[in-house]
């Protein structure tokens, strides 16, 4: 069938097969060249892709859960929609959340997954305590920090390329309520938003809206939401402080035209948005839907950048060189025109020991690009800026990133196919992106 990420861009034909199915998985593995694992295909670009993938959708079961510590047990297809809704009303939260819900246990540890709190809690694999693999000659392996560590600092961030993802084990995080005390800020430019960050250390979470259009004394322009999970003391308006406020979600039903985002429009956008925001500062308690989870209540988002798709770019620098190289990168969006409506900043903490995890301890942007005949060309011209300032580009957000750029910037990649070759002697697993990148 026809098989695409969220981005819409690249397609393949792929043959699905059912992961829950030990028969079937099997002979795929016995017979099949290559394979990689694929849960709610929402991670951009190519990294989930292959004539032959692995479906974990029917890998969905909580297996086991300690309510005294919050240990829960489940099967990589679990989504992390299926954990909010089971366990907030029991007063628990995953400790790490991307800015969508509709991702899986599975690919979340493929990714390594950041999100809002990384300056405090680290990535999503930080809080793992074990791993169960199906490796590519049918045995299964279990992984963690004491048994089988390279394997699970190469499947951490792996982007599924050591094998199956069966289940996994880790601590969820205790709250009082399903509402977050949030604080919006407005930021003049993009000196003020990373001293703002930096003043936000104590927060559990900070976010903040770019707008890459901005130029001169305005330059990265941004609007900060900042904030942690309310206390009971905090919700004393609400008779229940696990129930949502109802919401009534956007759907998108068909694609827009591809017209509709062009420079244009999306600087007119980002000019409303930062000045929507009339106050400097501003105190709120809202749900944690709409703190984290914004774009969820928009079904089919993807749809307003029309049929061709998107590219998704998502890049970090070193805190030394941040500043400076966010403000080259910004410039150049300003000159080329090259806009996005969804540009998020993030500070990241503290590297961890995964082999081909994402962050480091600096400044993070994300930016989502139209895809149009030229942005190929563009998007290589903000990769040299990216890698002379010691930077480096996010796997699950890539679809067009160059091999040598690769090789260059993730500094642990022959210790990786070093594990790799170790654990998958056939190299049955690979991917799209693995085989652009030379990840064999």
């Amino acid at each position: 069938m026809k098989t695409t990420n969220w981005n819409n861009y690249p397609h393949t034909d792929a043959t699905i097969i059912d992961a829950s199915n030990d028969e079937a998985l099997s002979n795929i593995l016995s017979r099949t060249t290559s394979c990689i694992p694929r849960g709610l295909g929402r991670c951009y670009g190519d990294a989930s892709l292959q004539s032959h993938i692995l479906s974990t959708d029917r890998l969905n079961r909580f297996l086991s859960f300690e309510p005294i510590t919050g240990t829960l047990t489940c099967e990589a297809g679990v989504s992390f929609a299926e954990i909010l809704t089971f366990f907030v009303p029991r007063g628990w939260f995953p400790p790490v959340t991307p800015g969508t819900k509709f991702i899986t246990v599975g690919g979340a540890i493929a990714s390594d997954i950041h999100g809002k709190n990384h300056h405090r809690a680290g990535t999503f694999c930080e809080h793992i305590e074990s791993i169960t693999l199906k490796l590519s000659n049918g045995q299964i392996s279990q992984c963690s920090l004491s048994e089988n560590k390279e394997l699970f600092h190469a499947t951490c961030g792996g982007m599924g390329l050591t094998g199956l993802i069966l289940q996994a084990t880790f601590k969820l995080t205790p709250i009082e309520s399903a509402y977050i005390k949030e604080e919006v800020i407005k930021a003049k430019d993009i000196d003020e938003i990373m001293d703002l960050f930096e003043a936000s250390a104590p927060f559990p979470y900070s976010v903040a809206w770019i707008d890459c259009l901005a130029k001169g004394k305005q330059l990265g322009r941004s609007i900060m939401m900042r904030g942690g999970h309310a206390r009971l003391e905090n919700c004393k308006g609400l008779k229940n402080p696990f129930l949502l406020r109802p919401t009534k979600p956007i759907n998108i039903p068909f694609f827009l035209p591809d017209a509709l985002f062009n420079k244009w429009t999306i600087k007119s956008f980002n000019a409303l948005y930062y000045h929507k925001k009339r106050t400097i500062s501003k105190l709120m308690l809202v749900d944690y839907d709409t703190f984290f989870y914004p774009l969820d209540r928009i079904y089919h988002w993807n749809r307003m950048y029309g049929k061709r798709g998107f590219i998704q770019y998502q890049f970090v620098l070193p805190k030394p060189s941040s500043c400076e190289g966010i403000k080259k990168i910004l410039n150049k969006i300003g000159q080329e025109g090259k806009g996005s409506f969804l540009a998020v900043l993030k500070l990241f903490g503290k590297a961890n020991q995964n082999v081909l995890s994402f962050p480091m301890e600096g400044y993070t942007l994300a930016l989502d690009f139209p895809l149009t005949d030229d942005i190929f060309d563009f998007l290589d011209r903000l990769d040299t800026i990216v890698l002379d300032y010691g930077g480096r580009i996010y796997l699950t957000k890539d679809a067009r990133m160059k091999d040598t750029l690769f090789s260059k910037t993730y500094t642990n990649l022959s210790r990786f196919l070093t594990i790799k070759k170790e654990w998958d002697k056939a190299g049955k697993f690979q991917s799209m992106q693995s085989k652009r990148l030379g990840i064999l």
